[in-house]
């Protein structure tokens, strides 16, 4: 789009005027999003910013701050507010020259795995409307798999870019902590959050992937656990692959095996050496993930619905429930569980030395129907924690991680897998995804 714009084979204007026909097609069918700025970006298409997005369509997820719009996060207790600024990733977009459409869907303040609230209700999945498009960057994924949008940026605490990503055929990447600013969005990016939550671009290829990356990734003083990374070229000859087709002993359906398997052969015909990899002291990671996103959390949850509880969603709900009446937690078992997550991540990255890039499952399913909580695999089935074990490690760990679409499962729906890499390395991993979406695409 850009290159056609930059050859004056369409305008800005012509290129937002089609996108906006999209989303009047295909949002009643999805419902992703949460405003429509028609007139808005219509006007911006008139007199483009210059950039390396100029005149590019995008959208944001409604849990970043647009100057003068509500960030609502997915809950009607903040309606009212309004932004008297623009996030730090949103301004980054803007000074590349992208079009704001719209703002998308979440679950209420982004504790869900399905993008649903009392705001605008339910968003579905484009490849099938009875099933989710995943949480909590659920609209987001819908609105970029379905052509309303040609990218933009997610947030990602424990999957919520990726597993969206993964559900509706698209790309996404959740970077290192402080990579890309998390200023400006709500729930808060500062400590203890921003220790698993990250603003990442989503777009339906590595290679859009790649230049939402290099037009985001800059340090904001803003942002607590921003550094100033500057963009590296990645060295990627002789890059050992470590290849886990599932956490542990947690079985994953064979649709997820052979989406690892074909991604693992796709990088060892590139010429990367591909070994299986079983990390070492990882098993309590998604119980200490589960600690700081929900039992910590649950306590200032718990101050933000106090006395207003009937006016929430069960999608803010659902993950705090059982710590409604529960104590705080002790300081020392909040500093005990940083102690341990610290020790975990050290011995991980010395493993990492040999295997700097991990290939593993997203989750243990494609994109499942509403509600649903519980899966059949060749093994056992697994419940909604057990599933996203795959991803949450990687959120208590601080690592960056790219899901690109692989394959389909046996219902036609499009199975992602993960690169995991070390921490500030995103363009090692994204350019290993564009080599496999080349392959892919010469298949």
């Amino acid at each position: 789009m850009a290159g056609r714009i930059r050859s004056r084979e369409i305008s800005p204007l012509e290129l937002v005027d089609a996108h906006l026909r999209q989303i009047d097609s295909m949002n009643p069918k999805i419902n992703a999003f949460v405003s429509v700025l028609a007139e808005e970006a219509r006007a911006a298409a008139a007199n483009p910013v210059p950039g390396p997005l100029s005149g590019i369509p995008v959208t944001i997820k409604d849990s970043f701050d647009v100057a003068g719009l509500p960030t609502l996060s997915g809950s009607r207790l903040r309606r009212g507010h309004v932004a008297a600024r623009d996030a730090g990733a949103v301004a980054r977009l803007r000074a590349a020259g992208a079009i704001i459409v719209g703002k998308t869907n979440c679950p209420e303040l982004l504790a869900n795995y399905e993008s649903d609230n009392h705001i605008i209700g339910r968003t579905n999945n484009p490849w099938d409307p009875e099933r989710t498009a995943g949480g909590s960057s659920g609209g987001e994924a819908a609105a970029i798999a379905s052509f309303c949008s040609a990218g933009g940026i997610g947030s990602d605490g424990g999957g919520s870019i990726r597993l969206p990503a993964h559900f509706c055929g698209i790309c996404g990447l959740k970077p290192t902590p402080g990579r890309v600013s998390g200023a400006g969005h709500f729930p808060a990016m500062t400590h203890p959050g921003g220790l698993l939550g990250v603003a990442g671009p989503m777009a339906r290829t590595a290679r859009d992937l790649r230049l939402l990356f290099e037009v985001l990734a800059g340090y904001d003083p803003d942002d607590p656990f921003s550094a100033p990374v500057p963009l590296r070229q990645p060295e990627v000859s002789g890059v050992r692959i470590g290849v886990m087709e599932q956490f542990y002993q947690v079985p994953v359906q064979a649709a997820m095996c052979a989406a690892v398997q074909k991604a693992a052969g796709v990088l060892s015909g590139l010429g990367y050496p591909v070994e299986p990899f079983k990390p070492l002291g990882l098993e309590r990671a998604p119980n200490l993930w589960s600690f700081f996103f929900t039992e910590l959390a649950a306590v200032s949850t718990r101050g933000f619905f106090a006395g207003r509880e009937a006016e929430v969603h069960w999608t803010g709900m659902e993950f705090f429930e059982p710590f409604r009446d529960a104590p705080a937690p002790e300081a020392k078992t909040i500093l005990d569980n940083l102690a341990a997550r610290d020790s975990m991540r050290a011995a991980l990255l010395g493993q990492m030395q040999h295997f700097p890039v991990v290939l593993a499952p997203v989750c243990a399913v494609p994109a499942f129907r509403h509600r649903e909580r519980r899966w059949e695999t060749d093994v056992k089935p697994v419940g909604l924690f057990q599933a996203m074990m795959p991803l949450t490690w990687v959120n208590l760990l601080g690592l960056p991680a790219v899901t690109l679409p692989i394959s389909r499962s046996e219902e036609g729906l499009p199975v992602g897998i993960q690169l995991i890499g070390r921490p500030y390395e995103e363009e090692l991993l994204l350019e290993l995804a564009v080599r496999m979406e080349a392959v892919q695409a010469s298949m």
